[in-house]
């Protein structure tokens, strides 16, 4: 019997960190605070009528050149280096990955962020990833951005979760996306994601992952009683299964709920095959 492969697919900033991206050094080597640069980015959204996350692409850009701060691939990924990560996420893809093998299943792992790919590509976890899915600059010939290339937005992500489906791992992609594949022919089927977000914007993936038979988990910074009640307002409303502290160590109730679903899973995938 073939391995079912079950698809972990995460946020980023919130969900995998306690902060944005950029607020761990970008935000810093432009001179600016990390208040002062996204109400500067919030500023021209709201003035240009724009969208957020084009918005803060754009500042980083003027920033970044009025600071005479190369903008290379490389510029960016070194800001990745930096950036912390919640209690036992380093050492939570190895011990997902064994689980899984214990129990006959594969399991892989994906990024859905609205944040920069760039810099997710130079965090300490960037190789635990089968794809990242995020928003990118265009480069020139030096390999220095110059506009941006693609955006994520919080509905743009829910596009990322039919291509995991379909093991398409191309962000400009339009036509394999929309083609009709039976259930039972689709790479991963949604009943095998687990998605993970921290808010609101994460609803709409939420939504479609619970909706197809999946599992939507709802974590929170346990240090922050604000992102607790979010937690809670979205199990309270349907959109998530479960809620759990952003704590990703083998004795969390993280580990324990995605450990239950992997059984579910195999064992779901085994009776379908009986």
């Amino acid at each position: 019997m073939r391995k079912p492969i079950v698809a972990l697919i995460y946020d980023f900033d919130g969900t995998l960190s306690p902060g944005n991206m950029q607020e761990f050094g970008f935000i810093q080597a432009v001179g600016q605070s990390i208040p002062e640069f996204w109400a500067n980015s919030d500023a021209i959204a709201r003035s240009q009528d724009a969208s957020n996350v084009l918005s803060y692409m754009k500042l980083m850009f003027d920033e970044a050149h009025r600071k005479g701060i190369p903008l290379h691939r490389e510029d960016l990924r070194a800001f990745g280096k930096d950036i912390v990560l919640y209690e036992g996420v380093k050492e939570w893809f190895a011990n997902v990955n064994e689980y899984g093998r214990s129990r006959g299943v594969r399991v892989e792992h994906y990024i859905n962020s609205s944040g920069l790919k760039e810099i997710i590509e130079g965090s300490p976890i960037a190789g635990e990833f089968k794809h990242v899915f995020a928003g990118q600059f265009i480069y020139d010939g030096d390999g220095e951005a110059q506009w941006p290339g693609f955006a994520v937005d919080y509905t743009a992500k829910t596009q990322f979760l039919f291509k995991i489906s379909k093991g398409i791992f191309s962000a400009r992609d339009n036509k394999l996306v929309n083609a009709s594949i039976a259930d039972d022919k689709k790479r991963i089927p949604f009943s095998h994601m687990i998605y993970f977000g921290d808010g609101e914007t994460d609803v709409p993936c939420m939504k479609i992952v619970g909706m197809f038979g999946g599992h939507s988990i709802a974590v929170y910074n346990p240090a922050d009683e604000k992102k607790h009640s979010v937690a809670r307002k979205l199990k309270r409303q349907g959109r998530v299964g479960f809620i759990a502290p952003a704590v990703y160590t083998r004795e969390s109730r993280t580990f324990q709920v995605v450990c239950s679903i992997i059984d579910k899973i195999k064992a779901d995938y085994v009776l379908s095959k009986l």
